[in-house]
This record gives C-alpha cells, structure tokens and sequence, in this order.
C-alpha cells in the first residue's frame, strides 16, 4: 500500500509538472509573440516620427559605402584621374560646383530703368576753386527690384451708328433711312463684369498659386475696393470651364488615348454636395498623362465619385498599350492595357522598412532591397546621359538592369520577415507585383517608374491643403478641367495666366473646326503670347 500512494504520488508531481512546463511554454510563446508586436509598433512608431521630422526627399543624402560592390559594378564610380605634385596618378572624386547665376540671368527680360544719382545744383561747384563741375562719367553701384501693383479698369464696350446722309436727303422725320451699326465682341458671360483677363487670373491664383476663392474675394476687395463674392467667382469657374475649357479638354483627351504609353496616378478629394453621398466620403482626382514616348506631353485629370475599376475602363475606353501606375488593383485586367510596375514604389516600401540608425547597414534586408533599386535608377540615368533612343534604352535595359531584377527576385524569394513590420509590408507588395516588375523591358519608351505622373498631380494635392474640398460635383469637375490647362500650358513651357486668357479671348473659335489653333502643341500660341506681351508693354 505504502508503495502505491508513493507510485501516486509521483504521477501527480509528474502531471503537476508538466501543466507548469505547458504553462511556462505558453507563457514563453506569448512573451515573445508580445515583444514581436512591441517591436512592430516600434517600428511604427519610428516611421511615423520619421515621416513627421524627417526628410520628405526619397534621395539618399549621401551614398551608402559598398553599396555598389554588392553588384560588383566597377562602372559606377564616378573619379577622374588627375596627377599630384610627384607626378603619381591618384583618383579623386569628381567635383561640380554649380554656377551662381548673375541678376540678368535671374530677373529675366523685365523692362529696365536706369536711375542716374547727381549731385545737387548748388554742389556741382570745386571746394577749391569754386568753378562749375562737369559731368565726366557714371559708375554702376547697385540694382533692386521694383514691384508694381497689378491695375484693374473698367471696359465699357459702346456701339457707334451710321448712316447715310445723301440717302437720308429728303426724308420726313419718321424715315431714318439706312442705319448701319459697329459689331460689338460677345461677352464671356452675359450680364456679368467677366473678362478672359479676370477668369484667368481667377483661374491662375486658385490652381496655380493654390489660394482660395475665399481669399481672392478678400484681395479684390483690399486691393482694389471691388466687390467680387467668393459665389461669383466661382460661376466664372464653372461656366467658363464649361462652355470653353471643356471641348479643348474633349480634345486632349482624345489625343491622349492614341498614344501607346500612358502613366496614371489618383488622389482622394472630398465634394461636399455629392447626390445621395455624405460630405465626409471620398471622391477622386485621377490624372492620365502621355508617358516617355519622345512625343508632345498631355496631361488629363479627371474627376469621379469612386476610385472603382470601372471609371478607369471608361476614361481609357478605346487605349491600347502600356500604362504605368502604381500598385492599386483597380489597374489590373484593363481590355487592352499591359501595365507596368513603378519601382519607385517598390522602393519606397524598403525605404521605410529601414529602421532608425540602420540606413548604411547593408546587413539589413530592407537595405539591400533599396540597392538593388537605386542600381535600377543609376542604369536609367546613365541611359539618359547617353540620350539613348527607345532601341538603344531597351538593348541597354536588357543587359543592364534585367540582371538587377532577377537577382532581386531571387533575393526576394529568400526573405522571411516578421509579420505585420514594415520590411513583411515591403516583401509582400513586391511578391504581389512580381509578374509586373519587369514589363517595362519590353520597350524602351515604358518607363521604370510612376514618378512623372505622381510629379503631374502634386499641384493639385498641395492646392487641396489650401481649399480643402470642392463644394459640388461641377465644381469638381471645373477643377479637373482648370488644372489640365495649367498643367499644359506648364508642360509646353506657357505661361498659363497668359495662355489662360489667350483661350479664353479666342473663345469664338472653340466652337468651330479652328479649335486646334488654341492647343499649347500649336507654335503659333508661343508667337501669339509674345507679341502679346509686347504690345501690352510686359
């Protein structure tokens, strides 16, 4: 009996025993899934605080060493040879100062006032003998800029009448005889003050110096003691965007979806007044433009209620070749599209998943993936030093960067991060993108990344931080339209004030089959806007 209660007794020590270790194993396990999520939001919180004090840029400050060697490039380097006091060859790295550009070449053309400093009459006499000075030359000390005030003025248009006078020889008083009266230009907008110079300022100030009407209201009336409603002037916007920016938009829009290589991007844009929407839900800006075709530029936004598939196939409706994008699903599967992957996107996820003090380790996975990226960039900028042609970029991709890629690939193949960091974030994003990654290769006009069409919408991300949200879908719209011709004016190097009010001064041949004379590719505008200018004496 004595031996049986001990036998229990040891098999219960011995279950007591192993409950502790299943609970020490437990514990151990959620101790460590612990500190994995601590270091995942340490992470995070790391990132943000880098988002929020750090660098906006995505160029490395300086280069990583041995970056380069882990390809082993020796073509990178970028010394020059030079000779020292003793005649031994050392290498150097190459130094570029920039030019410091002179007051001729930073203040431009502007008229140019000479302003001669002279002595006063009564001093224009020798301290010493008391004879008369003459004037024996000047000396150039300094200039400054002048600002002028814009003026504003008001244009009464008055129709003049004629008759003839041997015609009316003999009338009674009743009988006027022939009257013949001056053609008068229509109005811009009947019944209002608007003129193609007013609506393109509006236009200028709100989409291309991002200032609210709200505060143009307040500046007209400040500066110049006009009462102009925030309400009106967006009227001017909208209708004038309507009935005379819209065709021309109709028109870029068509010219767009013949190209072959096009890149697109969106952001979101909050319209208060949507039907049967809540304020408070998102609506987009889409932006559409030609890619790196070596052909004229065009630049499309374009504006819908919802960020799904759907809108992207109706605005390409009718476009075949390659589109370039980010990483958002609504791209995929479009009839007619091949798309390409920006790797400045797969980039950038390995940028952030680089932690605090870690930039230089290339022992860290997220390190190594941002090599392998700027080696891709460092190829495509040397292809556009060498100015290759679409041929030449692509024989030179192919041998080049296709490598790069797939030792990228099978580098990716091997990682196995943590879940939920940033670096798992960056791998999957890459792992679903895969397939993408090397469709640019296929012809020397796609492009390695979206950053062109990403550089095309940020006037209007940073114009949204200024006005915040559109009031109505129209409004909406009118700004999708605003925002293509300043974009297009910028593209081919106009002014958009001026080729806004060009447009908008010629507004009688939007409706006609002249209308292509109005487009920025036209080079009679560039002619037409600096006579223009000279005329008004600018």
């Amino acid at each position: 009996m004595a031996q049986s209660s001990q036998d229990t007794v040891i098999i219960e020590l011995k279950d007591t025993i192993d409950k502790l270790s299943s609970t020490v194993d437990t514990l151990n396990r959620l101790l460590a899934e612990s500190g994995k999520r601590e270091a995942a939001l340490q992470e995070q919180v790391d990132y943000l605080t880098k988002k929020l004090f750090g660098r906006s840029s995505e160029k490395h400050i300086t280069q990583i060493d041995g970056q380069m060697s882990l390809f082993n490039e020796v073509e990178t380097e970028c010394d020059v040879n030079v000779s020292d006091d003793t005649g031994e060859t050392v290498r150097v790295k190459e130094h570029i100062r920039k030019k410091k550009p002179t007051n001729d070449e930073k203040l431009g053309d502007i008229p140019v006032e000479d302003v001669v400093i002279e002595l006063p009459k009564e001093d224009q006499v020798c301290p010493q003998c008391g004879s008369e000075l003459e004037t024996i030359g000047k000396k150039f000390i300094r200039e400054e800029l002048q600002y002028i005030p814009a003026k504003v003025k008001r244009i009464r248009y008055y129709e003049t009448s004629y008759r003839c006078r041997s015609c009316c020889e003999g009338l009674n008083g009743a009988d006027r005889g022939v009257i013949i009266r001056s053609t008068i230009p229509g109005p811009l907008l009947s019944n209002s003050p608007a003129s193609p110079s007013s609506v393109a300022w509006t236009i200028y100030q709100k989409y291309v110096n991002a200032m609210p009407l709200y505060r143009q209201e307040k500046d007209w009336q400040t500066l110049y003691g006009i009462t102009l409603t925030r309400a009106t002037l967006a009227g001017w916007i909208i209708k004038c965007s309507e009935r005379y920016l819209k065709p021309l938009y109709e028109l870029f829009r068509k010219e767009l979806l013949k190209r072959r290589f096009l890149m697109a991007d969106e952001t979101r844009v909050q319209v208060l007044k949507e039907p049967g929407r809540n304020p408070e839900t998102d609506s987009f800006m889409w932006l559409f433009r030609t890619g790196e075709d070596g052909r004229d530029p065009i630049i499309i936004y374009w504006y819908t209620e919802t960020r799904a598939k759907y809108n992207a196939v109706e605005f390409l409706d009718g476009f075949e070749g390659y589109l370039m994008t980010d990483g958002y699903q609504g791209y995929n599967d479009l009839p007619g599209v091949k798309r390409c992957c920006c790797w400045a996107h797969v980039r950038r996820g390995f940028v952030d998943a680089i932690p605090k003090d870690h930039k230089g380790d290339l022992s860290h996975p997220a390190v190594q993936a941002v090599a392998y990226c700027d080696k891709l960039f460092h190829y495509e900028a040397i292809s556009a030093e060498k100015k290759h042609s679409s041929e030449q970029r692509m024989s030179f991709r192919l041998k080049k960067e296709k490598p790069v890629i797939e030792a990228f690939l099978q580098w990716l193949d091997k990682q196995t991060p943590a879940v939920n960091t940033r670096l798992y974030k960056a791998v999957n994003y890459a792992r679903n993108h895969r397939d993408l990654l090397m469709t640019y290769l296929e012809d020397g006009r796609c492009s390695l990344s979206n950053n062109l069409s990403e550089n095309a919408i940020r006037p209007f991300t940073v114009g949204r931080k200024n006005w915040l949200f559109a009031d109505t879908p129209s409004g909406a719209e009118a700004s999708a339209i605003c925002y293509t011709m300043v974009e297009m004016a910028k593209a081919y190097g106009l002014n958009p004030f001026n080729y806004l009010e060009y447009v908008l001064g010629n507004h009688d041949l939007i409706s006609t089959d002249r209308i292509e004379e109005l487009v920025p590719w036209n080079p009679e505008i560039k002619l037409a806007l600096a006579k223009e200018k000279n005329d008004k004496g600018q």
